[in-house]
């Protein structure tokens, strides 16, 4: 939670008119019929305070209580307040996407490599892997994660850059049919760099 006073001071704000914006809105969540009826007390609750031997109201806002207010607020770190909210869904929205797309194509590239060798081993799966993780990142996937402190995670791609994941899964998809078309291993990874290359080309033209 957190106290009115400090969204006041960061907001730059009156603490008795955040007080009013806070029970303005408890009245407007109170008129929503569709709002369960706790949603108000749940994430806007009162509380008191001292200073000099007094007492003074304020309100402890959830996550939630502090959103809905602050996107109410104008003003410049309102506004800056609410770039980065969306900003941040939309990286929720990319990792989600990505780890789906990930879990989708993963089957595929197994069965790919699994008709390629008459008895796979690991090293054929992470080999292809890496190949195509360095070609993307410049580094392969242990490297990644220790980089970004991910260690503890099994796919490094929902932690991508959009277009990073966006490059890595159409190398995967491309590589899923090279694989079995051209069994040299050194020549895949020279189509895909070059494929790689080329299209990171057309994007610095566009």
């Amino acid at each position: 939670v957190v106290s009115s006073r400090k969204v006041a001071e960061v907001f730059n704000k009156r603490h008795d008119n955040v007080l009013r914006d806070i029970e303005n809105a408890k009245q407007d969540l109170l008129k929503i019929e569709e709002m369960p009826t706790g949603f108000a007390q749940i994430n806007f609750m009162p509380n008191a305070y001292k200073d000099n031997g007094r007492k003074y109201p304020e309100y402890l806002l959830t996550r939630d209580g502090f959103t809905l207010l602050a996107m109410g607020f104008t003003g410049k770190k309102a506004m800056a307040f609410k770039v980065a909210y969306i900003n941040r869904f939309n990286e929720m929205e990319s990792f989600i996407r990505n780890l789906a797309e990930a879990k989708a194509d993963f089957p595929e590239f197994t069965q790919a490599i699994m008709l390629s060798h008459e008895e796979p081993k690991h090293y054929h799966f992470s080999s292809e892997l890496d190949m195509i993780n360095r070609i993307v990142l410049g580094m392969d996937a242990k490297h990644f994660k220790e980089a970004h402190n991910l260690e503890k995670v099994s796919s490094i791609r929902p932690y991508l850059a959009p277009d990073q994941a966006e490059a890595v899964k159409t190398l995967q998809r491309i590589d899923i049919g090279l694989i079995l078309a051209v069994p040299d291993f050194q020549r895949r990874k020279e189509m895909l760099t070059e494929h790689y290359n080329r299209r990171q080309g057309m994007k610095v033209i566009a």
